[in-house]
């Protein structure tokens, strides 16, 4: 029997955990999920007889060092930070270890030591990051086995909600961790367009954004994520002359959200003492210049450049920006003040679902002429168990769980699915779940 082990239960294991339980008695493993909270942990398993729950805390140096001990393979879904705790524990107790997270600087050190014991350790097997690699190396690689030449490759994805449940003026309600939708993109996002390098400071990124259209959902505001040079390295792409990887809203989000990354209201470097003490009004106040006169909506507009009326100014209305109601979170940081105030709006209400749209736009030079391609993914939630967020999260992974442990997968080392023996079995398989690319050939 081969014990699996994962660390965390949050909203993106749903999947994960649900096609482990299904596949357990055939394939004979036993599940141990281990979280902070046990009782969530025990929600997932849903007393399951190949799962159990436990109480997990990465800083139990002594239960960490047990439980992956007891396992076969470790599968890590806690905070991004963690990973490397979890990857060096692995290393020691000889196991390799899956994730749905980047490869941070601190577990590519591991790959010598990995590869040195035969161990595993596979990341990037998500959505963004994972099912975007793999998609995009397949497409990449099916233009160049025809003999095509690649001359520009943008790739865009965004968790939102499903049209039919886009009640709000923001059209965005929350599908996936909230902090890291507030804390998005700060920091330079970098690119290459038409052999131009462009560096975009955070300060003006959400006034760069884009448009593009995605099968019959409309048009969405696209825009850079951090770095997308490095891509060229991951994609064997050296010479390509635009590379963009970027984020997917509905239009209108960006210059609306551009009003908070003005106002320094994302800011998470210092605690505003008194926030408990204030109102909305009062605590967007603070953000505007001493001094000026009018209403908040007149300097604010002042402030900004911005219309006093329209579109802009009553989406903070409808947030309660203005409102003379208790701000209620004391010695918060600027962002963690907003994002207090988003949970209470931009939440899912019990029937809503979700929505994961990613789209690749590859434009190549073939016998002569200029050619663009474009494969876009579209996945519905089922419910607010089962989103389309968790769905893409945690197929993939689960997936690649079931490859390595039935020996299709041998690699050992720091690893990402880009290369075709990792993503064509997981591609194929994901298409039985509906998670399935529509491919286009645009005419130039």
């Amino acid at each position: 029997m081969k014990r699996i082990l994962i660390l965390g239960s949050g909203l993106s294991t749903s999947s994960l955990i649900e096609y482990l339980l299904v596949h357990a008695e055939k394939e004979n493993w036993q599940l141990t999920v281990g979280d902070i909270d046990p009782k969530a942990a025990e929600l997932k398993i849903n007393g399951h007889p190949r799962g159990k729950a436990i109480a997990f805390d990465i800083f139990n140096e002594a239960e960490k060092i047990k439980q992956i001990k007891d396992s076969d393979l470790v599968i890590s879904m806690l905070p991004a930070r963690f990973h490397p705790m979890v990857a060096e524990a692995c290393l020691a107790a000889g196991r390799s270890m899956l994730t749905a997270s980047y490869v941070s600087p601190e577990v590519r050190r591991l790959d010598y030591q990995a590869r040195q014991k035969g161990l595993l350790l596979f990341n990037e097997l998500g959505v963004d990051p994972g099912i975007d690699h793999m998609s995009a190396m397949r497409g990449i690689n099916a233009i160049r086995s025809k003999g095509g030449t690649l001359t520009g490759f943008r790739s865009y994805t965004g968790g939102l909600i499903a049209p039919e449940y886009d009640n709000n003026p923001w059209n965005y309600k929350f599908t996936w961790n909230p902090r890291n939708v507030v804390l998005a993109a700060q920091g330079t996002s970098m690119y290459i367009r038409n052999g131009q390098y462009k560096y975009i400071p955070y300060h003006q990124l959400y006034r760069s954004a884009e448009m593009i259209s995605v099968l019959d959902l409309g048009e969405f505001e696209v825009y850079p994520n951090r770095d997308s040079l490095k891509y060229r390295e991951v994609y064997s792409l050296p010479d390509i002359k635009t590379l963009i990887r970027g984020t997917m809203r509905r239009p209108g989000y960006c210059e609306a959200w551009n009003i908070f990354v003005q106002l320094g209201m994302t800011d998470d470097s210092y605690t505003m003492d008194y926030s408990g003490n204030q109102t909305w009004y009062q605590f967007t106040d603070s953000f505007l210049p001493s001094g000026s006169e009018g209403t908040i909506q007149e300097r604010l507009a002042s402030y900004l450049n911005i219309p006093a009326t329209g579109v802009l100014m009553s989406k903070l209305s409808w947030l309660g920006m203005f409102d003379e109601t208790p701000v209620g979170l004391s010695n918060a940081t600027p962002a963690q003040i907003l994002q207090h105030k988003l949970e209470q709006k931009w939440g899912l209400e019990p029937n809503d679902k979700d929505i994961l749209v990613m789209q690749h736009i590859y434009d190549y030079q073939y016998k002569g002429k200029a050619h663009q391609h474009k494969s876009s993914l579209v996945v519905i939630g089922k419910d607010q168990h089962q989103t389309a967020m968790a769905m893409t999260v945690g197929t993939p992974l689960a997936i690649a769980t079931r490859l390595v442990l039935n020996g299709t997968i041998l690699a050992t080392g720091v690893q990402v699915p880009t290369k075709p023996e990792f993503y064509l079995p997981i591609l194929t398989e994901l298409e039985q779940y509906g998670i399935r690319f529509i491919e286009e050939e645009v005419e130039n």
